[in-house]
């Protein structure tokens, strides 16, 4: 290789690493901003009453089926054939609803999905854009989310907007909230 190239070589790779050091990165803790908004707290406390009140109608559905059951094993040697296969279709029946009411409650994009995209995205949706607005004020190339799935080994707190997005909602930041 001459010595032009090992030149341009050099050169290319100290212009592409200027360039990359020019990106301004930050972060917020998605989390910590959603504790700081009442509404997302209601949202949650109405997510988990509903939870709550479903899993106790699954629960109440699938008791039955073992009264039913027992029941049914108890009174199975003096019922005839045709008495024992209506019996057996019963509790398969009542097994079989009581699965899809708790598949339609809780299963992918069931009742409680539902009710947490109408609920929860209007808020997770206006902090997106404040994160957005705070991106565009600051002249922020990218903003990570240290509560998600992204894994921080070290995270330098000043680069932390977290408190920027609460006071830009509206609210108060309260460091008591975060978790370290």
């Amino acid at each position: 290789m001459s010595i032009k190239k090992i030149i341009g070589v050099v050169v290319l790779m100290v212009v592409t690493s200027s360039a990359a050091l020019a990106q301004r990165f930050a972060y917020v803790d998605s989390e910590y901003i959603l504790k700081h908004i009442p509404e997302y707290l209601a949202a949650q406390k109405q997510l988990d009453a509903l939870s709550v009140q479903w899993q106790e109608e699954v629960d109440n559905r699938f008791a039955e089926i073992e009264k039913l059951y027992k029941a049914y094993q108890e009174d199975q040697v003096l019922l005839s054939e045709e008495m024992r296969r209506k019996r057996e279709d019963e509790i398969v029946l009542k097994e079989r609803e009581a699965r899809e009411f708790q598949r339609q409650k809780f299963g992918f994009e069931g009742d409680l999905f539902q009710e947490r995209i109408k609920l929860v995205k209007p808020i997770q949706d206006r902090v997106a854009q404040a994160i957005q607005t705070i991106a565009t004020d600051q002249s922020l190339d990218i903003i990570l989310d240290k509560g998600s799935e992204v894994t921080f080994l070290y995270a330098n707190p000043k680069l932390d907007k977290s408190n920027d997005v609460i006071t830009r909602l509206g609210y108060k930041p309260d460091p008591s909230l975060a978790e370290n």
